[in-house]
Order: C-alpha cells, then sequence, then structure tokens
C-alpha cells in the first residue's frame, strides 16, 4: 500500500484522475477530488449550471442558498490554488481554468441577483 509523503507544492499525488478512462496524474491540490484540472473544471462547470437552474426556480431556502454560495467559494479558492501552485499547465488548461473561475463569478452574481429578485417580489406581494 502507498504510504502518503509530503510532496512538494504543484506535485503530483501517486495518482490517476478518477474520471472515467483518464490517467492524468492528480495535482497534489486536487488529491480530495480525485480529479485531474481538466476534469475539476469540468466538475465544477456541471455544478454550475445546476446552482443556476435551482436558482431560477425560486423556491430555494436561504440555507440552500448559503450553502451554494460555500461552494462557490470552496471551488474558487480550490482551483485558484491549485493552479498557482506551480503545477505546470498548458495555454489551453490556463485558459479553461480562468474560464472556470469566471463561470463561478457568474454563477455568483446569477444567484445574488435571483434573490433580489424573489425579495422585490414579496415586498410587492405582500
Amino acid at each position: 500500500m502507498l504510504q502518503k509523503q509530503k510532496l512538494p507544492t504543484g506535485a503530483l499525488v501517486p495518482e490517476n484522475c478518477g474520471a472515467k478512462g483518464c490517467k492524468i496524474g492528480v495535482p497534489s491540490g486536487l488529491s480530495e477530488e480525485h480529479l485531474c484540472i481538466l476534469h475539476f473544471t469540468l466538475f465544477i462547470e456541471n455544478e454550475c449550471a445546476e446552482m443556476r437552474r435551482e436558482t431560477a426556480l425560486g423556491s430555494n431556502k436561504h440555507e440552500r442558498q448559503v450553502e451554494f454560495m460555500q461552494k462557490i467559494a470552496r471551488r474558487g479558492e480550490t482551483l485558484v490554488n491549485t493552479a498557482t501552485s506551480g503545477f505546470p499547465m498548458s495555454d489551453e488548461l490556463k485558459a479553461r481554468v480562468l474560464s472556470t473561475l469566471l463561470t463561478l463569478m457568474n454563477t455568483r452574481e446569477n444567484m445574488d441577483r435571483a434573490l433580489m429578485r424573489q425579495s422585490s417580489a414579496r415586498r410587492f406581494a405582500g
């Protein structure tokens, strides 16, 4: 059994990506996710789409909205820490990371707008 050892920042954990068919190494910053950077960004994009759909319905409780906002912050922090850790990335992968960060910011902004619409609707309905 492999023993975990301290690795320098940006080093690969001795494991491959957990996505089906992917054999790319996992950066140390994503070891808990078991995904390479590409698949982690795809995962975040899908999560953001689900959050936007759920938020658009307008039936979320405050606790659920807080959960979404915390998730956005955690995902963004993980992605930024991994991208700035010294892990070598191609220009295409760097662009993908930046695009995913923009998606996170847009999702957060969409959620804020939806909350403002909901509070306005309640104010005028009541």
